[in-house]
C-alpha cells in the first residue's frame, strides 16, 4: 500500500486517480506530477515499485498538500474575518461568500425551511 503525504492511497484505481485523494492535488495537478517524474497514467498504485513510489513521494513534497494546504485556508479566511472585509462577514456568519442568492436557494447553509405566515389575519366563520 502506497502511503503519500500521510495518506494511503487506494490499491485498485489508477495512479492519476488515487493522487487525487491527497486534498491539494485535483486531476490536472495529478497529470502534471506523473508527466514530470514519467510514470504512465494508467499505471495502478498496487503495480508501483518502491523506486516509483519514492519518487513520486519526493515530487510531492515540493507541493503544499494536506494540513499545510488546510492550514493556509483557515488563515486566509481568518485574515478576511479580522480584516472586515465582506466575505469574511460571510464566512463569520456561515452564508454562501461567492455571490449566491439566498432568498429561495442556501438550504444546507440556513438550515430547515421555516414557513411564515402570510401576515394578514383569518377572518372567523360565522
Amino acid at each position: 500500500m502506497a502511503r503519500i503525504a500521510g495518506i494511503n492511497l487506494p490499491k485498485e484505481k489508477r495512479l492519476e486517480a488515487a493522487l487525487t485523494t491527497i486534498t491539494g492535488i485535483g486531476r490536472s495537478l495529478s497529470k502534471k506530477i506523473l508527466k514530470r517524474i514519467n510514470l504512465d497514467l494508467d499505471l495502478k498504485v498496487k503495480d508501483l515499485t518502491e523506486d516509483q513510489e519514492n519518487t513520486l513521494r519526493t515530487e510531492i513534497t515540493r507541493i503544499k498538500v494536506e494540513g499545510d494546504m488546510r492550514r493556509e485556508i483557515q488563515m486566509n479566511i481568518k485574515r478576511m474575518q479580522d480584516i472586515g472585509s465582506y466575505k469574511g462577514f460571510r464566512h463569520k456568519k456561515r452564508l454562501p461568500v461567492r455571490g449566491q442568492r439566498t432568498k429561495t436557494n442556501a438550504r444546507t447553509k440556513r438550515g430547515k425551511k421555516i414557513t411564515m405566515g402570510s401576515g394578514k389575519r383569518k377572518e372567523e366563520k360565522k
